[in-house]
C-alpha cells in the first residue's frame, strides 16, 4: 500500500513509519520540523515537510495514498492554544475526499466513544480528567475525531490511555464494558497495531482500544 503517515516524527508516529516500511507499504512522511525525521528511515520515505495549517502541502502528502494513517495527538503543554490539529484533520479529510483516498486509521483515548459502546467508568473517569484538566487538549481531540466518525470515510480509530516508553508485550484488544482492557500500553505497540490495520478490515468505522 501507499500509505501517508501525519505526525510521523512523534514518539508514535516515528515507531508506526518504521512498522509500515517494515511490513513493505511505500510510505510518505509528512513532518513540521524534517531534522527529526529518524535517520533510519530518512531515505526510505517520501517526505513533504508543512504545517498542519499548509492545505497544499497537505493535499501533496495525499495525492496517490491508498491510505491516510493520523499519529497526531494534542499538545500536553499548558501554555498550548488553540485547536491546531483540528484545522489539519479538516484539511486532511478535504485532500482525502478530492483523491479519492477512503482508508483512514487515527489515534485518540477513550474519551472518544466507539460507535457501538455504552460509557463506562474507565471512559468516564478518561473523559473527565482533560475536560477538567487541559480542556484545550480534550477540545482538540474530539474536534479531530468527530469529523472522522461522522464521514462516510473507511475509517479506524485506535483507542489507548497510557503509552509508555517499554518493549512490545502480550497486546489486548476490544471495547469498553465488553472486553478485559488494561492502562499500560507501550508505544511500539500501538505502532505495530496502528500499521496493522492498514491491510486490515477488522475494525473499520469502530474505535478499538489497546493495552498491555
Amino acid at each position: 500500500m501507499n500509505v501517508t503517515v501525519f505526525g510521523a516524527t512523534g514518539a508514535i508516529g516515528s515507531l508506526t513509519v518504521t512498522e509500515l516500511l517494515e511490513r513493505g507499504h511505500t510510505v510518505t512522511a509528512y513532518a513540521r520540523n524534517p531534522a527529526k525525521v529518524p535517520a533510519l528511515w530518512r531515505d526510505l520515505v517520501r517526505l513533504v515537510v508543512g504545517e498542519m495549517s499548509a492545505a497544499d502541502a497537505i493535499d501533496s502528502a495525499v495525492a496517490g495514498a491508498d491510505v491516510v494513517v493520523s499519529a497526531l495527538g494534542p499538545s500536553m503543554d499548558r501554555r498550548a492554544t488553540g485547536v491546531p490539529l483540528v484545522e489539519g484533520t479538516e484539511h486532511i479529510l478535504a485532500a482525502m475526499r478530492r483523491h479519492g483516498v477512503t482508508r483512514y486509521i487515527g489515534q485518540a483515548t477513550p474519551a472518544v466513544l466507539d460507535p457501538q459502546e455504552k460509557p463506562t467508568p474507565v471512559t468516564r473517569l478518561i473523559g473527565f480528567m482533560p475536560r477538567t484538566f487541559m480542556p484545550r487538549a480534550y477540545e482538540e481531540i474530539r474536534g479531530m475525531t468527530g469529523p472522522v466518525m461522522r464521514s462516510d470515510l473507511d475509517w479506524t480509530i485506535v483507542r489507548f490511555i497510557a503509552p509508555k516508553d517499554t518493549p512490545k508485550g502480550n497486546v489486548r484488544t476490544g471495547f469498553f464494558g465488553t472486553d478485559k482492557l488494561g492502562f499500560a500500553v507501550s508505544r511500539a505497540d500501538i505502532a505495530a497495531f496502528t500499521a496493522a490495520q492498514v491491510d486490515d478490515a477488522t475494525y473499520v468505522r469502530r474505535a478499538p482500544a489497546i493495552s498491555n
